[in-house]
């Protein structure tokens, strides 16, 4: 089952890219190559290993189809005032924009949609600060992602349609102690080669040994 790139650990964590515009969505994704994603990221880090993560593999084309319909609901919700003044956006904020309106109108064709979820006692996020809870299920979020990227799959890393969470939660039957924490549209890439993304540089972002310690000039 397995289709390894022969990917250094540097290239892949450096090329791993959200990919919006360029999915295959004519070629079928194997789910039990998923699956195989799927179990490397169940190694992830999570809190106490208390290994609270539930993860919703979506192929069947009426439930991507449904689900897509409250995405795109979400997404024109959110991004009605940008969508309407696209020319007066900064060029990479226009095309950050315009890719994700793609992806939008176009989610019901992806062939496989994952959905990495929480459950929680009682189904409440605690009030204040979250970090330990997410951090029980975004890492290992990635990890999939990563290792899709290995087997020669690409993701998109969204969330939008927690906008309209508990709708995407009725559709799917999720028990109300269930919390979605992304979405991630998986499908072959129209190409195979990838470049590191465009960052500002460490010494911009990094403060050593307190907030006043930095490395810029």
């Amino acid at each position: 089952m397995t289709s390894q790139q022969n990917l250094s650990c540097d290239e892949l964590l450096t090329t791993t890219r959200c990919v919006r515009r360029g999915l295959d969505l004519e070629r079928a994704v194997d789910p039990e190559l998923v699956k195989e994603c799927l179990r490397i990221a169940l190694q992830a880090p999570n809190g106490n290993n208390r290994q609270n993560w539930r993860w919703l593999l979506l192929t069947d084309p009426r439930i991507r189809a449904d689900v897509a319909e409250v995405y795109r609901a979400a997404f024109h919700a959110r991004n009605a005032a940008a969508l309407k003044r696209l020319d007066e956006l900064p060029e990479g904020t226009r095309s950050a924009i315009t890719g994700a309106r793609l992806l939008a109108d176009r989610l019901h064709r992806v062939p496989v949609l994952v959905i990495p979820c929480l459950e929680l006692p009682d189904g409440r996020l605690p009030q204040g600060n979250q970090a330990g809870v997410w951090g029980s299920l975004l890492p290992a979020a990635w990890s999939y992602a990563l290792a899709a990227r290995s087997r020669g799959l690409v993701t998109a890393w969204t969330a939008v349609h927690l906008d309209r969470e508990r709708e995407v939660a009725d559709l799917l039957g999720l028990p109300p102690t269930v919390r979605q924490g992304a979405l991630l549209p998986t499908a072959y890439p129209l190409r195979t080669t990838f470049r590191p993304g465009p960052r500002l540089p460490l010494a911009e972002v990094l403060h050593h040994d307190g907030w006043q310690g930095s490395d810029r000039t």
